[in-house]
């Protein structure tokens, strides 16, 4: 691919989540708890329910490491595997370099079905950014990337619900994650128990598993 298109490419995917930060602030104050309502132990529930939507397949399988190589739960299985056809996001994140996300997973906000559907979502498909990586990571691991600024996008407590709130306004990834279509398993819960369990663990402070 001609290296200026990547470089265009590139430069709009940085700038996306920038921008999508910005539109989002405030969003999440509708959702959050006020700090200290919600006890440790209760937190540490509630993060228990949030570790097991986020290292589910529809949340994990595309937050992976440098290697660009997403993981493939295929409709009608539950084992997780390297996705198939040699599929490789590059350092773009979204396959410019090779055969993009876009490909086979479409940007439209049809539902998931008659399966096998293509996978569908309101926003461009592409792996999460790097630093984002939790699949194979532990419990521990990913609670502490979450709830470190430095780590998730540079947001609060506050901020991750407005992040959540925001992708749903743009019936993306997330949302879709309980709405894969027929033959893909789903996330315990829905979407609005996450944001509950969410603001639960953000009022108490974020605890984390040692």
């Amino acid at each position: 691919m001609d290296r200026t298109l990547i470089a265009a490419v590139l430069a709009a995917w940085i700038m996306a989540p920038l921008t999508a930060m910005v539109y989002a602030e405030g969003e999440g104050s509708r959702d959050a708890l006020a700090p200290g309502s919600v006890s440790r132990v209760a937190g540490m529930e509630a993060w228990k329910r949030i570790e097991a939507v986020v290292t589910h397949p529809r949340c994990a399988n595309c937050h992976v490491d440098a290697g660009g190589i997403p993981i493939w739960t295929p409709a009608g299985e539950t084992r997780s595997r390297v996705h198939g056809m040699n599929i490789h996001g590059g350092v773009s994140r979204i396959g410019a370099e090779a055969a993009p996300c876009s490909t086979c997973h479409m940007t439209s906000t049809l539902p998931n079905d008659p399966a096998p559907a293509p996978p569908r979502a309101g926003i461009p498909w592409q792996l999460a950014p790097v630093e984002f990586l939790w699949y194979g990571r532990s419990s521990a691991e990913i609670c502490k990337q979450l709830r470190d600024p430095a780590r998730n996008g540079g947001r609060d407590a506050v901020a991750l619900l407005a992040h959540l709130r925001h992708d749903a306004s743009l019936n993306g990834f997330i949302p879709r994650g309980w709405e894969p279509g027929e033959g893909r398993s789903t996330p315990p819960g829905t979407f609005e128990d996450h944001l509950r369990d969410m603001a639960e663990w953000g009022a108490a402070g974020q605890p984390c598993p040692e």
